[in-house]
């Protein structure tokens, strides 16, 4: 795998180095289950400071896990299915799946779609799409059958209008299919908005993340959005310390934190 630098990727496509450095070193430790060894070598083989990020995040790997989830579920009901992911980034998770026999379409800015077609390998299967995921011309590339949309790590950076209409717009384009992706709540993406640093001992300032839910009012997207008829909130894998089974589950039970928490929804289409 060749060698390359990030310096070209800047503002909110920084994120991707971030959820990839998670998983390689989740991938690393020996206490884990979690295998993603594409993102070992690419973390090794992209030059950049990781350590200005502070430390691994261990939700990005428990969310991506629960993601891989829904597709393998997918892939069982629906083989020859597509799935889009949107804003993909530097996720591996067509690899770490085994490489299934769904359709793979992955839309990302241009210079991360330059540096995913640098580093990783060519899949018949795979197809990229260097465009914004609010570009709508991604569309037209999606072939008949059932449809999975994942937009992991993505709408939180998008204006709340914008991510409504987008949402709207592929239920009308893509009746049946659903879209999966992850909500922060309102608390902490409003700190975003004036400049945070991702952690203490963080040099990294996180961009501006204008979109934040509730639970609430994740659950309430149905009636707010015309042609979603359904709504489902996925169990988030279980990890270590916090992210534990029994904390996992007190966040979804006690009353002062069950509204306000990450959780990862999927929206089916009518």
């Amino acid at each position: 795998m060749s060698e390359a630098n990030a310096a070209a990727l800047q503002g909110v496509p920084v994120t991707a180095l971030w959820t990839l450095w998670s998983r390689a070193s989740e991938s690393a430790r020996t206490d884990s289950d979690f295998r993603d060894f594409r993102a070992e070598e690419l973390c090794r083989s992209i030059y950049f400071d990781y350590r200005s990020f502070g430390r691994p995040a261990q939700t990005q790997v428990l969310r991506a896990r629960t993601i891989d989830a829904e597709i393998e579920r997918f892939h069982r009901n629906s083989p020859g299915g597509t799935v889009v992911a949107l804003g993909e980034g530097l996720q591996t998770t067509y690899w770490r799946l085994g490489t299934p026999d769904l359709n793979w379409i992955s839309v990302d800015l241009p210079e991360m779609i330059a540096l995913r077609e640098q580093l990783l390998p060519e899949e018949s299967r795979v197809r990229t799409v260097a465009a914004s995921a609010l570009d709508r011309s991604w569309f037209d590339l999606v072939g008949a059958g059932d449809v999975l949309i994942t937009a992991e790590g993505l709408f939180m950076y998008l204006q709340p209008d914008e991510v409504y209409a987008l949402i709207g717009d592929m239920a009308q384009r893509f009746p049946g299919a659903s879209v999966i992706f992850d909500v922060l709540p309102p608390g902490l993406t409003e700190r975003t908005l004036n400049g945070t640093k991702l952690a203490r001992g963080s040099d990294y300032v996180l961009p501006p993340m204008p979109f934040g839910l509730t639970a609430a009012q994740t659950r309430a997207l149905p009636q707010r959005i015309p042609g979603v008829s359904g709504y489902l909130e996925l169990p988030m894998v279980p990890g270590r310390g916090w992210c534990a089974p029994v904390m996992l589950g007190l966040q979804r039970r006690l009353p002062l934190v069950r509204n306000h928490r990450h959780l990862i929804a999927r929206l089916t289409f009518a």
